[in-house]
């Protein structure tokens, strides 16, 4: 209900919601004011009209000392403001709004809180012991007396100015980048732990001490006081100090536990060592660490059912789902003899043999900045151009081709390959249906690129080409025309080249 109000006030207000900030920080500050001048008074039986008078002017001091430090963080604010008011702001801007809002009230006590109290504390406490006719010694008293209150006041004021500074981090954090360079700049968990419940137990100890003790002058006060500070701070350090290894120590675990993953180390696991929320946030982290690890088992699967930069363009989503035509060079590969020497040798040394030469020719297709389309038997279809567009596509195509037939030949499996190369327009999409999908070109210049490494049976050769793969190369390489021989499926005849020139296999 209250982030509600606050909401609709800095969305109203605007550039003066600067004023919420400061009233609902002054309010709580003049609450506590009010509270200690009643409990002083008591102690030396003030009339209602001296105690009416001390706490105005109390109150007073607060609100002028609060307004003057709201004062000096506005310009703050008003960057904070100006952020909003910018039509499209850089990724730079917004993080810079952001560290300022998140901070503005943790700047705003630490450059102001060393002279607030004193400012109030001081004047407050000579004009209570003019007020009640008191001793100048008993100003020492009135002083020692407003420490306890001063400090709580600011812990409840700071609490409740980082309470209505949320509308402004709300609306940062809804545009903050993901991966923005995050920094500490903040008041720690540990240090909120700390305060927050001894604090509290001593004021409430110095309540209680005024409220069942005696109230006879400075002496009764004095002891109260001393008497609540360490009933207090002994009740309350211990407490603070479980608390804050009980809460600051899981969320630094679950904290180291994400940088590993950051780094890559997904095997990073968090344990679950209470059944609260802080045990639930452990448990979650570890759920959501062996879900990203399932998921990179998956991709470095994926990766290897599938070319690496097909998976990529598939799981980053960018390719259109209807598909792209684009001019491609399209390499087939076939093994030579692949038949017969299937039909003699044993199942487990056909798979060994036809692997081996497939683990030589697909870092080449790499290497070549083609891509594996599929294999079909013996066979290797391989794109160059798509999906990663390549000018020099066709001299990709070529190159790879000559060295895959040569790298094969230098293997000791008694088996050589043939590759025929061609270039042309094809439709490049993803294929299939029923939630079975295949990343693959379509088109007549796939088929006559088959049928052109069939033709090397009838040329002799070991790698043909088609001419218009030839005009496309874009470097000397020699070629001799082996005429036009007839393609299947094709009315007519097409010429075939031959690249000519030593090709350097590697090493086996």
């Amino acid at each position: 209900m209250l982030d509600r109000i606050t909401e609709r006030l800095y969305e109203r207000l605007g550039s003066r919601y600067w004023l919420v900030l400061a009233v609902g920080q002054a309010a709580v500050s003049i609450l506590v004011a009010l509270v200690t001048v009643v409990i002083l008074a008591s102690y030396y039986d003030a009339s209602t009209h001296q105690v009416a008078r001390l706490a105005t002017f109390g109150s007073i001091l607060t609100a002028i000392a609060i307004f003057v430090a709201s004062l000096r963080t506005r310009s703050a604010f008003c960057a904070v403001r100006a952020w909003h008011d910018t039509p499209a702001p850089t990724a730079t801007e917004t993080v810079s709004a952001w560290e300022t809002a998140t901070t503005l009230t943790y700047r705003q006590f630490r450059r102001n809180s060393w002279w607030i109290n004193p400012f109030v504390v001081l004047p407050t406490s000579a004009f209570g012991v003019v007020l009640f006719d008191l001793e100048w010694t008993d100003f020492f008293v009135l002083v020692l007396a407003c420490v306890v209150p001063a400090v709580y006041a600011t812990v409840l004021s700071y609490s409740a100015g980082e309470m209505l500074s949320r509308p402004m981090v709300s609306d940062i954090a809804k545009v903050l980048p993901d991966d923005f360079p995050f920094t500490r700049l903040g008041l720690p968990v540990r240090k909120r732990i700390l305060l927050g419940p001894s604090t509290y137990t001593v004021a409430t100890a110095l309540l209680v001490a005024s409220l069942l003790g005696d109230r006879s002058g400075s002496d009764d006060l004095v002891l109260a006081v001393v008497a609540s500070v360490c009933v207090g701070l002994a009740l309350s350090h211990e407490l603070s100090v479980l608390l804050a290894e009980a809460i600051t120590r899981p969320i630094e675990r679950v904290r180291v536990a994400m940088a590993r993953v950051a780094d890559g180390d997904l095997a990073a696991r968090v344990p679950v060592t209470t059944s609260d929320e802080l045990g639930e946030l452990a448990h979650d982290f570890n759920l959501m660490a062996r879900g990203l690890e399932e998921r990179e088992q998956m991709r470095a699967a994926f990766g290897t059912y599938v070319d690496k930069e097909v998976a990529a363009l598939i799981l980053s989503g960018q390719f259109p789902e209807e598909g792209v035509e684009v001019e491609v060079s399209i390499m087939f590969c076939d093994v030579i003899g692949f038949t017969s020497y299937a039909e003699s040798a044993p199942a487990t040394a056909v798979v060994a043999t036809l692997n081996r030469l497939f683990s030589v020719m697909v870092p080449i297709v790499d290497k070549h900045g083609g891509h594996v389309d599929k294999f079909i038997g013996d066979g290797l279809l391989a794109v160059f151009g798509a999906p990663e567009l390549f000018p020099d596509h066709a001299d990709r195509a070529v190159a790879a081709a000559r060295e895959i037939v040569a790298a094969a030949a230098a293997l000791d499996t008694g088996l050589s390959v043939a590759a025929g190369v061609n270039t042309g327009r094809v439709v490049a999409g993803s294929i299939g249906g029923a939630g079975r999908l295949n990343f693959s070109v379509i088109g007549d210049a796939v088929n006559v690129a088959a049928r052109v490494e069939a033709a090397t049976r009838q040329t002799g050769d070991d790698v043909l080409i088609t001419a218009a793969t030839a005009a496309m190369l874009t470097t000397d390489v020699p070629l001799v025309s082996r005429g036009s021989v007839p393609l299947k499926g094709k009315a007519e005849p097409l010429e075939v080249l031959a690249p000519l020139g030593p090709v350097t296999a590697p090493t086996a």
